[in-house]
């Protein structure tokens, strides 16, 4: 139970406020200029109904699978069985570029902040909510223009062909991620929207066929396959309750394993057709020699040099001999092999890859009302449709690819700050209270570590961190707490 005194701190911090300020002072716009709004108040959806070259496949089953409260719907996915055993899938990417233009006062706005920020106080949309949560967004009942990914996925869950074009399409069911895993899973009822929609459970469980193929066939090759979890804060009457746990399910894992394969399609239909591409890398882990000791400490033994073939089969034994741990050791190996960044890769050009997912062709496609980079690959298509140059140069792709990932960086420290602010708010009444805690971070800039329990928090170790580096367990005592700055402190404890 909550006292007086935490109650009356939360009804004193706003947020939302503190939202606003964090992403100031990371250089990202909170708000939308006028000229934004009004531009978008303009603006309707174009289905370019006499444009023969834009397919009309409003008559196939289309339907989305996203978070709960998700509004901003970028993807919807069919597929079709074929003769021999591959599954075709169609994926339908929001056409955001045909109505956010190179240029215009919205585009503005969405290449200084590039992404949308989605905080635990409010989310902060890249593009005015008329679009990303209206015309833009393939919302369920409406008719949309699309970019359209098409893949054939053959029994090994290699790819058979592919293809990338406009279309028109309808979201007959927005589904869930919880309820559909539940479904997959046997561990719920049918959603209702699936039942009263005919034939979307069918494709359903055809696109988790081919989602699983896909998904063997990528961890055959190297793909780490990880259990991170994250939390979310609770709010009951605008106070921060608790800390839910998000974990991974069968229906986010569906959808994952339909973005990878289609970014790395566009990466390749962008090759073929001469054009640069901004690329999501991942490199070879700086960290492997810590990695390696971490592996050691649990009884195996992996190369000297990087191999995400060896890590992930390490990790898979892992998963089976202690389920319990595992996402604690995810945890830990994703900090270790670093943050993600975008690349310019030049026609022609030899791609770095993206080291997690062991693949060598690799762009951000899928995500255009959340994402410039998206918006940037979608203009780099259209080139590709019309046989004209890049409507950007090199230097200016390595100058946004370069901008991209610092504003990625801000909205991930603005997102955790927040974060924490929350949890602080939850905590605030625990000072000294001692936690199991794993090291998500050492360097010369600080250590932190995140609880390991309920509720799961992250925070700066001040005093008992020498010596430590992530993965390592400790034991820590909560010392204080800024709700303001989103700080919370801890220190080893020497009595336990």
């Amino acid at each position: 139970m909550l006292s007086s005194a935490t109650m009356h701190a939360e009804r004193h911090h706003d947020l939302v406020e503190i939202a606003r300020r964090a992403m100031r002072d990371h250089g990202l716009e909170p708000d939308f200029p006028p000229a934004v709004l009004a531009e978008a108040e303009r603006l309707s959806p174009n289905l370019h109904d006499g444009d023969p070259s834009v397919r009309d496949l409003r008559g196939l089953l289309w339907s989305s699978i996203d978070n709960d409260d998700t509004r901003d719907l970028d993807q919807l996915e069919v597929a079709e069985a074929l003769p021999g055993g591959a599954i075709k899938v169609l994926i339908a990417i929001a056409d955001v570029e045909d109505l956010v233009r190179k240029g215009s006062a919205i585009d503005g706005h969405a290449r200084t902040n590039t992404t949308s920020v989605y905080t635990a106080a409010r989310t902060f949309a890249m593009l005015p909510e008329r679009l990303s949560t209206g015309v833009t967004s393939l919302n369920e009942g409406e008719d949309r223009l699309a970019m359209v990914i098409e893949m054939t996925v053959a029994a090994d869950g290699s790819l058979a062909g592919s293809d990338v074009y406009q279309a028109r399409v309808h979201n007959r069911a927005q589904l869930a991620y919880n309820a559909v895993a539940a479904w997959l899973e046997g561990d719920g009822p049918m959603p209702p929207r699936m039942a009263e929609a005919a034939g979307i459970a069918e494709q359903v469980k055809l696109q988790d066929e081919a989602a699983g193929r896909l998904r063997r066939l990528r961890h055959e090759q190297g793909a780490l396959d990880l259990e991170t979890r994250e939390t979310r804060p609770v709010f009951s009457d605008g106070k921060v309750t608790d800390l839910r746990e998000e974990r991974q399910n069968r229906a986010k894992d569906l959808i994952a394993d339909f973005m990878i394969a289609a970014n790395g399609v566009t990466a390749r239909f962008l090759d073929q057709h001469g054009l640069p591409s901004l690329r999501r890398v991942v490199h070879t882990p700086a960290r492997w020699p810590r990695i390696v000791q971490l592996a050691a400490e649990h009884g195996e033994k992996l190369p000297a040099e990087p191999d995400s073939r060896s890590l992930n089969e390490f990790l898979e034994r892992r998963r089976q001999a202690d389920p319990d741990d595992f996402p604690e050791l995810s945890l830990s190996v994703v900090k270790l092999l670093g943050p993600g960044e975008y690349a310019l890769d030049p026609p022609g050009g030899d791609p770095p890859g993206h080291f997690g997912l062991a693949v060598k062709d690799y762009t951000h496609a899928t995500a255009p009302n959340r994402r410039y980079p998206d918006l940037i690959t979608h203009r780099l298509v259209k080139a590709a449709f019309a046989s004209r140059p890049a409507p950007y140069s090199n230097d200016e792709l390595a100058e946004l690819a370069r901008h991209c990932t610092l504003q990625e960086d801000a909205a991930n420290k603005v997102e955790r700050q927040v974060r924490k602010s929350a949890a602080a708010l939850l905590i605030q009444n625990r000072i000294g209270d001692t936690f199991d805690a794993v090291v998500t971070g050492a360097s010369e800039k600080g250590t932190w570590v995140r609880t390991s329990r309920h509720p799961m928090v992250e925070g700066r170790l001040e005093r008992g961190f020498q010596g430590l580096d992530v993965a390592d367990r400790v034991r820590v005592r909560l010392v204080s707490t800024n709700v303001e700055r989103g700080f919370i402190d801890f220190v080893r404890d020497t009595h336990g």
